[in-house]
């Protein structure tokens, strides 16, 4: 469990091939509701390549826990060995490789920050290549529910001069909050980063409001749509 209601879950391929995805991508989880109606759910992959074994055979995703929800349900009956059904990877919320952008901001609530997670090593392949600089702003209620928070701040401390680790808390600071920790939304201190088209490509994921937030407000810091790659997260049962 990564937080009370949200767990971290590994799987490797039936097959026993590792999966090709591009950071940032997701996958679909196939199943059916108790009627046999088929229906599916998306999850970004959390995988690190790093951590993926020699072979890169896990497949990590997060899941939140829905009481009630059909796709709880299912993950809460697995056993070890058992099979899901999945299909992809999809999407292009990705880090490009044309990409000559000097800052990313990555901006996310809950869940949401998983694709920043997978994108860890390759972001640590652009600071050691071109000195790229990353500011992650990731809005949690409280401490216990900062998804992969330890993983986001030993980063930070490997590579102080080019990577922000700021944890913004809605309703409850740690005991010891680190420099970087604020108290409120994400997008009370975005502003504080003072975004700049010039030089920033902005990566917005989680809440639909915060999304829809930080977009409007980079748009009126100059930001060209081009510029904002964006994905939105709704829990649905």
């Amino acid at each position: 469990m990564l937080a009370p209601g949200v767990a971290h879950l590994s799987f490797t391929r039936a097959d026993g091939e590792p999966l090709t995805f591009v950071p940032g991508q997701f996958l679909q989880v196939h199943f059916a509701y108790g009627d046999g109606t088929p229906t599916k759910r998306s999850y970004s992959l959390a995988t690190r390549s790093d951590e993926a074994g020699d072979a890169g055979e896990l497949v990590d995703i997060a899941v939140s826990y829905v009481p009630g929800g059909a796709a709880t349900a299912l993950f809460e009956g697995l056993e070890i060995g058992d099979c899901v059904q999945a299909s992809g990877p999809y999407g292009r919320f990705c880090l490009l490789p044309g990409d000559t952008n000097a800052r990313y901001l990555l901006i996310a609530t809950g869940t949401g920050v998983t694709p920043y997670r997978a994108m860890l090593p390759l972001l640590e392949e652009r600071i050691r290549e071109r000195g790229t600089r990353v500011v992650l702003l990731f809005g949690a209620r409280t401490p216990q529910e900062l998804l992969y928070g330890d993983e986001f701040r030993a980063f930070a401390d490997a590579h102080p001069e080019h990577f922000r680790f700021v944890p913004c808390f809605s309703r409850e600071l740690p005991a010891e909050p680190h420099a970087d920790v604020r108290h409120g939304y994400v997008q009370q201190f975005l502003p504080e980063f003072a975004p700049d088209p010039a030089t920033d490509i902005a990566y917005l994921c989680g809440n639909p409001n915060m999304v829809d937030a930080c977009f409007e407000a980079l748009k009126e810091a100059g930001f060209e749509v081009r510029q904002i790659r964006r994905e939105k997260y709704v829990s649905s049962k």
